[in-house]
């Protein structure tokens, strides 16, 4: 694993795991939820990267500027972007909870993702109260207050986006509702995967099948 810096900010880097003999392109660019808050942060997608690596795929686990450290909007998703930037590579990424908003963000403004899967993603800023509180932290008000943020923010707001994506959310998701995934399946045309009996944290579990379920996935658009 190699550490590598894309920009001045302890919070701007991000690990690469190259498995010998894997193909150089495309990466599959990890990015970790937690609310888009300091309070976590690339630890979470380490076990997912080293799972992934082992299956032969080159992976980079990507840490990014967080509310109370620095980031909010644009910053936390320019992070993204910069980060994609220093790979010499297409990209698939892959985004567990708020990192699912930032994986389809992506994949919405880079020209070099060729893909995404989203875990339990948070795909429409303004539906569900019980996640509000968390996104006008991150966006610095409300819709009403900052109309331009959300537009820009949301990926709800800006299919169409041509490229595969791949929504993966368990039916007892307890933190983000699977009707996130599913409006945004019916509105996008993307893959939806629902699993029964499926919480938040089991998607980014090793050795559950709610994880396999996502490295599939994963594997399938980036071979």
């Amino acid at each position: 694993m190699r550490r590598i810096a894309y920009g001045g900010h302890a919070s701007q880097f991000g690990e690469l795991s190259a498995p010998e003999g894997a193909p150089s392109s495309p990466v599959v660019v990890v990015i970790h939820g937690g609310f888009w808050h300091q309070d976590w942060d690339l630890e979470l997608g380490r076990p997912l990267s080293a799972d992934l690596a082992a299956h032969g795929v080159p992976v980079f686990n990507v840490e990014y500027r967080r509310v109370g450290g620095g980031g909010g909007w644009p910053r936390t998703g320019d992070d993204v972007l910069a980060a994609i930037d220093v790979l010499d590579a297409d990209v698939v990424t892959l985004g567990h909870s708020a990192g699912g908003q930032l994986a389809v963000w992506a994949a919405a403004r880079h020209p070099r993702v060729v893909g995404a899967v989203v875990q339990a993603g948070v795909l429409d800023l303004v539906r569900h109260p019980s996640i509000t509180r968390r996104v006008t932290g991150l966006l610095g008000g409300t819709p009403e207050e900052v109309p331009e943020r959300y537009a820009d923010a949301s990926p709800a707001a800006l299919l169409p986006i041509a490229k595969p994506m791949v929504l993966v959310h368990g039916e007892d998701d307890e933190d983000v509702p699977v009707e996130q995934s599913t409006a945004f399946a019916a509105a996008s045309g993307a893959e939806l995967v629902t699993l029964p009996g499926v919480g938040h944290m089991d998607l980014i579990t090793p050795g559950t099948a709610a994880w396999a379920a996502c490295r599939a996935a994963v594997l399938r658009l980036a071979r």
